[in-house]
């Protein structure tokens, strides 16, 4: 009786050392689990920004030689205006679908947002945009922003500051976008090809 209370302790600091010796043994296979996988995730992220990247900048590019034609015309029409043209002088009889057409078109508003001459037309008028976006180019050279006058048109747009009147050209987005989906499907298409070959390295 007295030799089975002195070993009890002992078979329960057996026990305890066992149970050390286990959790310390699968701690290590974690550790080295994990050790051998964070390689992988940095190759993983490395190539997610390396290819992130190459699409932004492929995106950008696109987007900013969108506006070049209408920086051109905005500017041109503007400094006719300040000459003394009239306003059916410059912009011509001829008129401009905006959410079919992709070409250029241009719209003259008055120092109060009103479309007063144009080419551009959205369902048979002549399209009003806020006026802050016209006023932003008074403080500036011009305002090149992304304007979408409905749903479905998105317009690369630049607007110019006249003595008399706010001059807007613009061009529809909807052939630079295609362009941009194709960027992004190579893009992605590269990356996973990327990762494949990773993930063979690594089995």
């Amino acid at each position: 009786q007295n030799s089975a209370i002195v070993s009890g302790p002992k078979t329960i600091q057996s026990e305890r050392a066992t149970l050390g010796a286990r959790t310390t043994g699968i701690h290590g296979r974690i550790m080295q689990g994990m050790k051998r996988y964070i390689p992988f995730a940095l190759v993983v992220v490395v190539l997610t920004i390396m290819f992130g990247t190459a699409y932004g900048i492929g995106q950008q590019i696109l987007r900013l030689n969108a506006n070049d034609p209408q920086i051109q015309l905005a500017h041109e029409v503007a400094m006719q205006l300040d000459q003394g043209t009239k306003v059916e002088d410059v912009v011509g009889a001829y008129k401009v679908n905006i959410s079919q057409s992709l070409a250029s078109f241009v719209v003259i508003y008055d120092k109060k947002g009103n479309p007063v001459a144009g080419t551009g037309y959205l369902e048979g008028a002549r399209p009003k945009i806020p006026i802050g976006v016209l006023k932003a180019a008074e403080n500036h050279n011009d305002n090149r922003v992304t304007w979408q006058p409905n749903n479905d048109v998105r317009i690369a747009s630049v607007s110019v500051a006249a003595k008399n009147y706010y001059v807007l050209a613009g061009r529809s987005l909807r052939e630079v976008e295609n362009r941009e989906q194709e960027i992004l499907q190579i893009a992605l298409s590269g990356w996973v090809a990327a990762l494949l070959f990773v993930v063979i390295g690594f089995v």
